[in-house]
């Protein structure tokens, strides 16, 4: 089973590997020693081949159900986070023996929606995963759920993974899971066939992903895992999807599972932010020669083209550009407050202050919908 996007995984020098809570743990939710050695065994040799490897790894809140008397994941919010608490030091203990057994170091980075979210946090991010990925270390990457609550609720390690892996400048991502491929059903359920390899959209025609994992210890299902896999697809970065127990296949041979190859160039890091990382704080509504002036021929936004302003936005932060049938075509850094724009809405550059002649949006700060097209399609 070879392809182009399967030989760049095996080839990749820099990798991110994301592994879900049923890779590392008992059924029962206690963290499986021998499940984690195992994984680590594998990572160990691809790094030893001369591979830099970053692991983002689920399975604080379940690792910390056994010693907190848990049966099943909980519900609330604030056992999760208790759960998370007791389990982010079991895991980060048990991956320091297992790569110590190979001398190797590992590095626990813990991040919330803030350091992708906020410019400058994603920035430091990124220098510190440099700095790692020289010194020889293994990055080990979690949501820090022990504070953050969004992560909880609506986050996934599968998004954080992609995101990571345009972070640190990945050459292929890896996604392990208790699935061994996409299929275009429920496997559960009988009747679904798995899919090899994801050229493009037109692949995942009719495909039906649910949103719960098959062992029920983690928060992704398959739904996030190709919504993941997209994302990075479409920054550039070729993508395995395969199970846990094949894991030496997938960094291997990379024979198992679903490739995905890349269907959009990769972008640079400020670009893929504004795409899919920053929050939006606010809406520009644009009128139809504006659009085709920022869409069709990579213009900067000037006042004279926008019809109105939604929220309560500040020069810096990130806005989503939407044309006359409120549909978001483009995101940018905004260069003026939300107070300052009635004055400005409709005017020619010409009719200005001085002090207020310049672009709305520059289009060195914004990125069209043609690079936002991966999640949620």
């Amino acid at each position: 089973m070879t392809s182009p996007a399967r030989a760049a995984v095996a080839a990749a020098t820099r990798i991110v590997v994301k592994v879900g809570s049923s890779g590392l743990t008992t059924t029962d939710g206690g963290l499986a020693p021998s499940r984690l050695g195992a994984l680590v065994d594998v990572l160990a040799t691809r790094h030893s081949a001369g591979t830099q490897v970053v692991l983002v790894s689920s399975g604080a809140i379940a690792a910390g159900l056994a010693p907190l008397g848990l049966a099943r994941r909980p519900r609330d919010l604030a056992t999760q986070q208790a759960a998370a608490s007791v389990g982010q030091l079991t895991l980060a203990h048990a991956y320091a023996e297992a790569f110590g057994r190979h001398r190797l170091t590992v590095g626990q980075v813990l991040l919330t929606a803030d350091d992708v979210i906020r410019r400058a946090h994603y920035r430091n991010a990124q220098r510190t995963f440099s700095r790692l990925l020289a010194l020889g270390t293994v990055p080990v990457v979690n949501e820090n759920d022990t504070v953050a609550t969004d992560e909880i609720k609506f986050g996934d390690n599968d998004r954080l993974a992609a995101m990571v892996a345009h972070l640190v400048g990945a050459q292929a991502l890896i996604l392990l899971s208790d699935v061994d491929a996409l299929y275009d059903g429920d496997p559960r359920l009988g009747k679904a066939s798995p899919i090899h390899e994801v050229n493009g959209n037109g692949d995942l025609t009719g495909v039906r992903a649910g949103a719960t994992g098959a062992s029920g210890l983690g928060k992704g299902g398959m739904a996030s895992k190709l919504a993941a896999a997209r994302l990075a697809a479409s920054a550039g970065i070729p993508v395995l999807l395969a199970a846990a127990d094949q894991a030496d296949r997938a960094l291997g041979r990379a024979d198992v599972g679903t490739a995905f190859a890349p269907t959009g160039n990769r972008l640079s890091a400020r670009r893929f932010w504004l795409a899919y990382a920053a929050g939006a704080a606010g809406r520009l509504r644009l009128d139809d020669g504006a659009v085709t002036a920022v869409i069709g021929r990579r213009r900067s936004l000037l006042a004279a083209g926008i019809t109105a302003t939604e929220g309560q936005f500040e020069a810096g932060d990130v806005v989503e550009l939407v044309d006359q049938a409120d549909q978001v075509v483009a995101r940018g850094v905004v260069a003026f407050d939300a107070r300052e724009m009635p004055g400005l809405i409709g005017r020619s550059t010409h009719d200005l202050a001085p002090e207020l002649r310049r672009e709305v949006v520059h289009a060195d700060d914004l990125v069209p919908l043609s690079q936002l097209r991966t999640v949620g399609e």
